[in-house]
């Protein structure tokens, strides 16, 4: 969860670079608290839980992405591939997936990992 909460804190920070593993975990976190929401709309009959859970985690979960591209040092322009279904989705799943450059690159520090 000390991950989950690290994206929020940084909610809006779009510059800097974001590890694999805080990616991953905020991903992770966040389609679980999603799915439970939408299980809990689906059983009172309503669709706002969910719906009002994304659009407040909308700004944080590109914040992480823009970052986590610059730790492969790309720009925040490679985003604009989720305009394009499948492949453009794919080509950002391999780019979050892989490794981060291991020095300085022009975005910023290595990010450090915490336990």
């Amino acid at each position: 969860m000390d991950w989950y909460f690290k994206v929020l804190r940084n909610y809006a920070t779009f510059r800097g670079r974001a590890h694999r593993r805080e990616f991953w975990m905020f991903t992770l976190v966040n389609l679980i608290l999603f799915g439970v929401l939408h299980v809990i709309d689906r059983i009172i009959g309503w669709h706002t839980l969910s719906l009002l859970y994304e659009l407040l985690v909308l700004v944080p979960s590109l914040a992480v992405q823009v970052r986590r591209l610059h730790d492969t040092d790309r720009s925040w322009r490679w985003l604009l591939l989720l305009l394009f279904p499948v492949i453009g989705w794919l080509a950002l799943l391999a780019f979050y997936s892989q490794h981060g450059t291991p020095q300085e690159n022009r975005f910023g520090p290595e990010p450090k990992l915490f336990a």
